[in-house]
């Protein structure tokens, strides 16, 4: 079984989007917080955060890369998984 963080990033976005906490979380931060987004709401919460049209493009564009491992970072820290970073 492959680790998730050796996954391809699109990889990684399809399993997050389907993850109970992550579509809480984009539902939060689309200012819906009492709506619960299922996985074809946060993939388009994931695709616009990450200014793409498809998840494909997070294996092949430098930019949708960057983005999304910010979202992931934000989210990670929203979860508590990793600790906040400093502003």
């Amino acid at each position: 079984m492959t680790r998730f963080n050796r996954m391809p990033p699109a990889q990684q976005a399809g399993i997050l989007c389907n993850d109970p906490q992550f579509q809480k979380f984009a539902a939060i931060r689309s200012g819906m917080p009492d709506t619960k987004f299922c996985a074809s709401a946060a993939a388009q919460y994931l695709r616009d955060t990450c200014k793409i049209d498809s998840r494909r493009e997070l294996n092949t564009d430098t930019a949708a890369q960057s983005n999304f491992a910010a979202l992931r970072t934000t989210f990670d820290a929203w979860a508590g998984r990793v600790a906040s970073p400093i502003h």
